[in-house]
């Protein structure tokens, strides 16, 4: 199978200290760290957008999933932090589900929600090749 792109996004810093301007297809905002980390808070941090990916995909895989089956979910929230104890880090993500499901389908979509793309891209570690261009 050939390779495919899944995702193509550009990060640019000036002089500003952390402000970073980030380019996702057509879409353009700022990452920024908080002023407690000397930045300015001018966009939400490094940490909260690798949330922000893993909360997307996950509500995104679980709508997908009702929609095929047919089940009737109303809304799928999660809600997620990321914590550091010394060396020791970890993401805890808590799924509030909307609508006449009964518990074995609430239980699929825990299960399903352990393995969409994102949190497995998370969990198996991805591989980063890194490489200069330009002067």
């Amino acid at each position: 199978m050939p390779e495919i792109t899944i995702a193509r996004v550009t990060a640019n810093i000036g002089m500003d200290d952390y402000k970073v301007d980030v380019r996702a297809g057509h879409h353009m905002f700022v990452s920024d760290e908080p002023e407690r980390m000397g930045g300015k808070d001018a966009g939400p941090a490094p940490f909260q957008l690798l949330l922000a990916a893993l909360g997307s995909c996950t509500v995104i895989t679980l709508r997908m999933y009702a929609k095929r089956k047919e089940w009737p979910l109303e809304s799928a929230e999660v809600a997620m932090r990321h914590l550091k104890d010394g060396d020791t880090a970890r993401i805890e993500r808590v799924l509030t589900l909307t609508g006449d499901l009964t518990e074995e389908q609430r239980a699929r979509f825990a299960d399903i929600a352990e393995r969409t793309p994102v949190t497995l891209a998370i969990r198996n570690g991805v591989p980063i090749e890194t490489t200069l261009s330009g002067s």
